[in-house]
């Protein structure tokens, strides 16, 4: 059910001069053991990006994922962005968290990157509830105002089409803005913070015991390593 978004994601991504880079072929695209799920990844180069990644799993009607995180250049301080959709058919649940995810908590910092994703969570509110996140500190690596939920096929069909929208339209408007003020933070400490980012992510992240589950350990371990969160890596990012 997330192809039109990924659709919608990648062809926004080519609207903002987004080039494809070549994966190695099991990242690219791998078949579990048994053939019931299919993972797909792309890699993008994207002006005002130091990595733009986008991975989409299909296991049927028992899961589907459409997952992409947006690293900024260093020389610039805006949030990252982070898109994770699930949806358990057999259930009809959807899991869905659309965030521009801050480098520090700051009051400053929020001030002045949220202000538009702060209005996008009033106009979503079926979008906007406050259940606590299971694998995250919700005050570590998330903003107070992200886009969270965990609903059924209403939000499914009539709530999250319009808010990915909305929600990527705004991102891309925070990166007009930001790419041309002077950042706060230093390159260094971007730096530093996106690793720390990327540190948290791979310790903390549930995707490791889900895609072992269907791809097995060693692909997975290398796939978190080299893909998902590079920067945890002693490889550096």
């Amino acid at each position: 059910m997330f192809e039109p978004y990924l659709e919608e994601l990648h062809e926004s991504i080519e609207l903002h001069g987004g080039e494809l880079i070549s994966l190695p072929s099991d990242f690219a695209r791998r078949v579990s053991k048994n053939g019931n799920a299919c993972i797909r990844n792309w890699l993008w180069q994207v002006p005002g990006f130091r990595r733009w990644r986008v991975t989409r799993l299909d296991a049927g009607n028992n899961l589907q994922v459409l997952n992409s995180v947006a690293y900024p250049d260093y020389s610039n301080d805006q949030p990252l962005m982070g898109i994770d959709l699930l949806w358990f058919g057999a259930r009809c649940k959807l899991v869905a968290v659309l965030d521009f995810q801050p480098l520090v908590q700051d009051e400053i910092y929020l001030n002045r990157h949220f202000q538009g994703l702060k209005s996008l969570q009033g106009l979503f509110p079926e979008l906007s509830n406050k259940e606590i996140m299971r694998s995250f500190d919700p005050h570590q690596y998330f903003s107070p105002w992200l886009l969270f939920c965990r609903g059924g096929e209403d939000q499914a069909k009539d709530s999250l089409p319009k808010a990915f929208t909305s929600f990527l339209n705004c991102y891309w408007k925070l990166q007009d803005y930001s790419s041309g003020s002077i950042s706060k933070i230093s390159s260094d400490e971007v730096m530093r913070l996106q690793i720390a980012y990327d540190i948290y992510s791979a310790e903390r992240d549930p995707a490791h015991g889900l895609f072992t589950s269907y791809f097995g350990k060693q692909w997975t371990d290398r796939f978190l390593q080299e893909f998902l969160f590079p920067a945890a890596s002693t490889k550096g990012p």
